[in-house]
């Protein structure tokens, strides 16, 4: 079941020490790589630190809340196999836990062997689990998808939206900020289609002067009276991607438009006309009702694109993104260089989730492969290895706060993070760095308490 040499991870929460000891002897001689804590804190640390594949936690203690555990276990691997462990009997928690997702409930004092067995069925159950991964893995490399990262619900949309039009022959709008991902989103749609054996086309329009522009993507005439073909002939039962609609010059939108009315173009060359048989991906930085009110984009050519559109989402609004793409990126890094693969240090990783990236994924892959070409050194990448920039922090005075005398530990807990959000301007990454914790744990306190993560609108 487990690849050779590799022992399944275990994670043991039990306030008991001495309990917890005995359980993680017992695993420990069965072949189990086996953590042991006494308390929730010290237990989401380690899921943040490495994957595991069991998780047997006691369902609630003074410092331990099961439940919750569970929660964060299953979004870093949603296939672990959970074992809740109680005090006494309750049928009506046993209930519940297992609809939440646990796989068994055991009353102490553990029954070691029954523990055993419930564990190596888990451990199956997850393999099957895993091989369907694997499966969905491969069909996503048909679609193209093996380049888009990430298990955030906005990429879970994309992934969704791709999926969906994949089939189709409508154009296709892709909205987003640069370094986002929009050509790869694009060329993803092409993997999946039925024209995936025909040519994928890009065209990037920004900074082409308009003549340029329509020999681009129409068609000239050399001097000796030789035809150059267009991206449009070039893409001819393919698909054509422009990149940045809204720079294309206003005459050529209505050519584009004529083209998607009739399915004919014109080269820029004797006026030939042509038929051609091209699907039309394109993007803009926004969207496109933002690109017509500033006059970059006519109305018709909009609405003939936004029928079908997809948003690329920066990488700050889906920071749980950011640790599975930095390992996406070194292991691409690691075979195309022949390497082995590097990883970062917790503290790195908390360094890299306080920043803005406004280059998104564009300027993450810059700084994860320029730390991973300049370390000197073979182990994993720390805070001395990131760039300057990354490093240096500049702590600005914040206000007193005052909390009310006799309020509880939550209420104050909950003050502090909305108040810290107000003064850093509601940035999490920033607030999470003020306050010393991860981004993940911020994430996680903002939802347990239902914190607003923006100003209120008024009125």
């Amino acid at each position: 079941m487990e690849s050779p040499g590799k022992h399944p991870e275990v994670l043991m929460v039990d306030h008991d020490i001495e309990a917890g000891r005995e359980v993680m002897a017992f695993l420990t001689a069965r072949g189990y790589a086996v953590s042991c804590v006494e308390e929730s804190e010290k237990a989401f640390n380690q899921l943040d630190a490495r994957p595991f594949d069991v998780l047997v936690t006691e369902l609630r203690s003074s410092r331990i809340d099961g439940r919750r555990i569970m929660q964060v276990a299953l979004e870093r691997n949603p296939h672990i196999c959970v074992v809740f462990t109680t005090g006494r009997p309750d049928i009506e928690a046993a209930t519940e836990a297992m609809r939440a997702g646990a796989y068994d409930f055991q009353v102490k004092p553990l029954n070691l062997g029954k523990l055993e067995a419930v564990v190596e069925h888990g451990l199956a159950f997850q393999q099957l689990a895993m091989e369907r991964v694997a499966l969905q893995r491969r069909l996503d490399e048909r679609f193209g998808l093996r380049s888009l990262v990430g298990q955030s619900r906005q990429m879970v949309r994309v992934y969704t939206a791709v999926r969906q039009f994949c089939p189709r022959n409508d154009p296709v709008l892709i909205h987003g900020e640069p370094g986002t991902g929009k050509d790869l989103i694009a060329q993803a749609i092409h993997n999946g289609s039925p024209r995936r054996d025909a040519p994928f086309v890009k065209f990037s329009a920004a900074g082409i002067s308009p003549r340029v522009s329509a020999g681009e993507l129409f068609g000239a005439t050399a001097q000796g009276g030789e035809h150059q073909p267009g991206r449009f002939e070039l893409a001819d039962g393919g698909t054509l991607y422009i990149d940045g609609l809204e720079h294309v010059p206003p005459p050529l939108r209505e050519r584009i438009l004529r083209y998607l009315r009739e399915g004919i173009i014109e080269d820029a060359g004797h006026g030939h006309k042509l038929t051609v048989d091209v699907r039309m991906i394109a993007s803009t930085a926004h969207r496109s009702e933002t690109h017509v009110e500033r006059g970059e984009l006519d109305l018709r050519l909009a609405e003939t694109f936004g029928a079908v559109t997809i948003e690329a989402p920066p990488l700050r609004n889906r920071a749980e993104d950011l640790p599975l793409t930095v390992v996406h990126i070194l292991a691409e890094y690691a075979e195309e260089h022949g390497t082995s693969e590097r990883r970062l240090t917790r503290e790195a990783l908390d360094a890299l989730g306080r920043h803005d990236w406004p280059g998104n994924v564009r300027e993450l892959r810059n700084v994860v492969e320029g730390m991973a070409a300049s370390a000197v050194h073979d182990g994993p990448l720390g805070l001395e290895d990131l760039p300057a920039y990354l490093r240096d922090s500049d702590e600005n005075d914040a206000p007193d706060l005052r909390i009310p005398l006799g309020s509880s530990m939550v209420e104050v807990e909950r003050r502090v993070i909305l108040e810290t959000l107000k003064h850093v301007g509601y940035n999490k990454e920033k607030c999470a760095k003020t306050l010393g914790i991860g981004l993940r744990t911020l994430y996680r306190k903002v939802k347990d308490y239902g914190i607003p993560t923006r100003p209120a609108k008024d009125g």
